[in-house]
């Protein structure tokens, strides 16, 4: 399972760029002129707003600009793992665990545990994770494979400061975002999700566009988009960036020995960081002590390490043994999760069978 694209083009953003890029990123109106919209925020015209995001997806800066949905909201089931792998089997098994469908992060990182990814499965699995994850160690030859399941969310917010105008300590972080109402999404629903989920053309109508391709009326198209927003379906209508093209070369996970009785205030204290995107308590195990983790991101490793001293010091952690830092060196794969493709049924129908599994990619990029 692989995919082709043209060659990036090199293109350095100015500072217009930027501000375009972080009003991207905190997302695009809900309305029939969306870059119109953007533009008038920012005071460019729609014309340069469409020229200007033209080159930055042509350099690989914007992945895509879509719906973010919320995976658990729309029945699906995931979790970050942790695997570890001799280094001679490493890269064979990083590309047959990209070929599930459902992992959509997949990373070699600095650790004795040295792949690290996010798997999902569909409502309706007939392999549940832990079923998929058992597969995977057994046809990957995967020293071991950790579970790390969420147990609390403090933050998830990707969103890189283009501009740097901003202090990375925030005073008051944002609660994390809410959960979906239980309630799982319709068959009417998942039509609607299904051309939400895909990348919005860089046209003056793009919602419009896509009602005319399904055939349906571009209010409708907007008023369920509202609707997914309104019920935590969807998080936002934004664009993703490639951090290292956007230039935010080191993705450290600063992963920390937190007690017990402090990971509720000090979960709090690591969100209130711009860098952090994310923040998370997970379980630990006999070889994995760490419970809380906080994903930096920054324009190099020195800068990245000064975030994660500044976290140390403001929440008194400060001891060798209280963290571990691991980077990312490879990007095996890293896409928008695609939901209700039949891919995950067919990936199941050959682990099931016994037959070789899908592979991602031909070679990881640094």
């Amino acid at each position: 399972m692989t995919t082709t694209a043209p060659r990036p083009i090199h293109h350095k953003p100015d500072e217009t760029d930027k501000t375009l890029l972080n009003a991207l990123q905190a997302g695009l109106p809900l309305s029939r002129s969306p870059y119109a919209d953007i533009g008038a925020d920012i005071g460019l015209d729609e014309a340069e707003v469409l020229r200007r995001l033209d080159v930055l997806r042509r350099a690989a800066i914007v992945r895509q600009i879509s719906a973010i949905f919320d995976t658990r909201a729309l029945g699906y089931t995931s979790m970050l793992v942790a695997a570890k792998y001799p280094e001679g089997k490493l890269h064979e098994g990083a590309a047959i665990v990209g070929g599930h469908p459902g992992v959509s992060h997949n990373y070699r990182r600095t650790h004795d545990f040295n792949l690290w990814f996010t798997l999902a499965v569909e409502p309706d699995a007939r392999l549940g994770l832990e079923e998929t994850i058992d597969i995977l160690t057994e046809r990957t030859g995967a020293i071991s494979m950790r579970m790390l399941p969420t147990l609390k969310l403090f933050k998830i917010n990707v969103q890189l400061d283009m501009t740097g105008k901003s202090d990375d300590k925030v005073e008051a972080p944002k609660p994390p975002p809410k959960r979906g109402d239980g309630v799982l999404p319709t068959d009417e629903d998942r039509k609607f999700i299904c051309i939400l989920q895909r990348d919005l053309p860089g046209t003056h109508d793009p919602f419009g566009d896509w009602a005319a391709e399904a055939g349906i009326e571009p209010d409708e198209l907007l008023a369920y988009a509202e609707r997914f927003r309104e019920r935590n379906y969807m998080r936002r209508f934004a664009a993703v960036l490639n951090h290292r093209r956007a230039g935010f070369g080191a993705n450290g996970m600063a992963v920390w020995r937190v007690p017990e009785d402090r990971i509720e205030e000090i979960g709090q204290t690591m969100a209130g960081f711009r860098s952090v995107s994310h923040c998370y308590r997970r379980p630990t195990y006999s070889d994995w002590p760490y419970n809380v983790f906080s994903m930096v991101h920054s324009r190099s490793k020195d800068a990245c390490e000064e975030v994660i001293q500044a976290i140390a010091d403001e929440t008194g952690l400060t001891a060798p043994d209280d963290r571990a830092v691991l980077y990312s060196t490879l990007e095996y794969k890293k896409i928008r999760l695609v939901y209700y493709t039949p891919e995950y049924r067919a990936w199941e129908d050959i682990a099931t069978s016994g037959g070789e599994l899908p592979r991602w990619g031909d070679e990881p990029r640094p």
